[in-house]
This record gives C-alpha cells, structure tokens and sequence, in this order.
C-alpha cells in the first residue's frame, strides 16, 4: 500500500540545495577544499579535472556568495590565496562522503572491478 504523503518540501528542498550545488564543478570544488581542508586556486584547478581558469574562479566566488568558503588573501610575495569551507560549508561533509561511497560503490557495479 503506498502512503499518500505530500513530500512537496523536500522536493523543494532538494531543488534549492541543488540551485547552489548545480553545474559540473561545484560538487568536486567543494570536495577538494572538503578532503584537504585548505586549497590555493592552482591546487583546486589540479584536483578539479578540465576545469578552466576562468570557470573556477567564476565557481568560487559563487561558493563564496553562498556561504559555503571563505577565500584569505596572505601578505606574502608573491600574494598567496587560499580557500577553506566556513562553517556552514562544513554541513556538506557527511553528503561529500556519501557521494564518495556512492560514487566507489557505482565504479564497482559498471567495471565490475573493486
């Protein structure tokens, strides 16, 4: 027998935190400064395969808008940046490392290789 519940919220809710998740990077930007707690750009631009200049940095003060990173500017010469998860970016931990389960776990069903 199937429950006759409005989940209206939560498929609302879902479409919101995708709004600030969407598009090809955002997801594995947020993954690189999660697993490494602090990046500098070029580090982020290494982990983030075939992500340009141009759309990280585009991507990053989206991040930034959002409230999920903090970007510091060190006084030092050459001028260093680096990108850390403020707290409240902190709150995509857990779904981070269950993407990266899901994600082993799905290679695993379609390669056939663990």
């Amino acid at each position: 027998m199937t429950e006759n519940i409005c989940h209206k919220p939560e498929i609302m809710a879902v479409h919101d935190a995708m709004d600030v998740l969407n598009g090809k990077w955002k997801i594995s930007i947020v993954s690189s400064i999660c697993y490494y707690n602090k990046r500098r750009f070029s580090d982020i631009l290494n982990d983030v395969e075939g992500i340009s200049n141009k759309m990280l940095s585009k991507e990053l003060k989206e991040l930034e808008m959002n409230k999920l990173i903090n970007r510091t500017v060190h006084n030092t010469q050459p001028v260093t940046v680096e990108y850390s998860l403020t707290e409240y970016g902190r709150t995509l931990q857990s779904i981070i490392d269950d993407l990266a389960r899901w994600g082993k776990q799905h290679r695993k069903v379609i390669t056939g290789k663990g």
